[in-house]
């Protein structure tokens, strides 16, 4: 009886107000699918009990109306060889039996109605049991992505990052003192009478390729044309 209890009462149950009154809806939606996966296994194991138990009943009342069957066939027998009294007793056996056959056949319609209703109720469950699964891998994306948000929250607010991006932009005056330094450097330098001649060189070399690459370039164009 306590497994049909519990059963009925998560098939009842409205998730949704389970989960807002829990403290960790993730804990409590973990530990629903498990009384949910518990309650499956039991009660398919007495749904098969109780089929092997109805169709013993369907055995035992096919049995009492083949003996209901026999007794009324005495009876014609005895009617037969003018023993009405035979005939009376046999028909008064026909009668229990039967009797007793109809007290198995309600009891088999009310075992049958019993097996619907669970057949219904173990559906329910299962779709029950279904949509927790998918809310119990949303709630946990929704609650890892959370708590990331949080810590960056909590790293934002803290006065650590604070004082690492003063240190960087400390650390980026002094880069900047450091290149201001050597531009003024480059500003104040004065060529040497060394670096002038080598110009000097540098330009005359420049010019010599010039014109040669302008004597080989030059009577191509002319024949082209």
């Amino acid at each position: 009886m306590g497994i049909f209890s519990r059963f009925a009462d998560i098939v009842n149950s409205n998730l949704n107000s389970l989960l807002e009154k829990a403290e960790d809806p993730e804990k409590m939606l973990r530990l629903i699918i498990q009384e949910m996966e518990d309650t499956l296994v039991e009660v398919r194991s007495s749904a098969a009990r109780t089929l092997a138990d109805k169709k013993e009943l369907e055995r035992r009342v096919t049995r009492l109306q083949q003996d209901a069957s026999d007794w009324e066939e005495k009876a014609a027998l005895a009617l037969s060889k003018d023993r009405e009294d035979l005939a009376r007793a046999a028909l008064n056996e026909k009668q229990k039996i039967s009797e007793s056959s109809d007290r198995l056949g309600s009891e088999l319609e009310v075992v049958d109605d019993n097996l619907a209703k669970l057949k219904e109720e173990l559906e329910q469950l299962q779709t029950k049991l279904k949509d927790a699964k998918a809310r119990q891998h949303a709630m946990i994306i929704r609650s890892q992505t959370a708590t990331s948000r949080l810590q960056v929250k909590q790293q934002l607010d803290s006065s650590k990052v604070s004082d690492t991006l003063n240190r960087f932009e400390s650390y980026e005056r002094r880069i900047d003192d450091l290149e201001s330094k050597v531009d003024a450097y480059d500003l104040t330098e004065t060529k040497t009478l060394a670096d002038e001649f080598a110009e000097l060189e540098s330009e005359e070399r420049i010019n010599s390729e010039l014109e040669a690459l302008k004597a080989r370039v030059k009577p191509k164009s002319v024949d082209t044309e």
